[in-house]
């Protein structure tokens, strides 16, 4: 049979729009994957409850799944994220209840996703886009801490996109939250480590990329 590969979540995989001129993930990771196939069913401005959704269009000889979730539901509390507080366990309180709604809404795209018993790869949300302040980098842990909780869980592999995505030419000059050609070849490089590794092993062990 032949390997088949699945990119689901949002414009982390479906970077398209950002590349002009260049490649978007998907483009690249295809000539990394011999003879494999690849289908992208990732939707720019996705978050975790749309997942669902974009399962019901997924092939079914399908052999291999990237998950890449969560950054359109950060972005979604970034009103919640500047809200006065009165001390900082307030403020920790607020955080707290953030993360638990993510978590909720992570878990059942993950649960829906595991269900297809494929192997599959998860992503952490990257946190060096430029001017990113840190407050927002720290909030972003709370996100990332989700995600990794969750892999480690299910012993499931990370590709941890905080340390690819590492310098300024990795995001799209048309919008600093998108990969850009560049970012996006170190995704599709990294990923196609992982999926080559299960391939020759038989075996989809858990494996971190940093």
């Amino acid at each position: 049979m032949q390997a088949h590969l699945a990119l689901i979540g949002d414009s982390i995989f479906d970077n398209a729009p950002y590349v002009d001129p260049g490649l978007a993930v998907s483009d690249h990771i295809q000539p990394l994957l011999a003879d494999w196939k690849v289908t992208l069913l990732a939707v720019d401005g996705d978050t975790t409850r749309d997942i669902a959704g974009q399962l019901e269009d997924l092939p079914e000889d399908v052999t291999h799944l990237a998950l890449s979730i969560g950054g359109n539901d950060a972005l979604q509390c970034v009103s919640s994220l500047q809200n006065p507080c009165n001390d900082l366990m307030e403020a920790l309180a607020a955080l707290g209840a953030i993360q638990a709604n993510f978590r909720s809404h992570y878990v059942k795209a993950l649960q829906k996703v595991r269900a297809l018993e494929r192997p599959l790869v998860l992503c952490t949300i990257y946190d060096k886009v430029p001017g990113l302040e840190q407050e927002f980098k720290t909030a972003l842990s709370l996100f990332n801490d989700v995600i990794v909780s969750e892999a480690a869980r299910h012993q499931l592999p990370v590709l941890d996109l905080r340390h690819l995505c590492t310098d300024p030419e990795d995001y799209s000059a048309l919008s600093p939250i998108e990969p850009s050609s560049r970012g996006g070849h170190k995704i599709a490089t990294a990923l196609a480590r992982i999926l080559n590794a299960w391939e020759a092993s038989h075996s989809p062990g858990r494996l971190h990329v940093n």
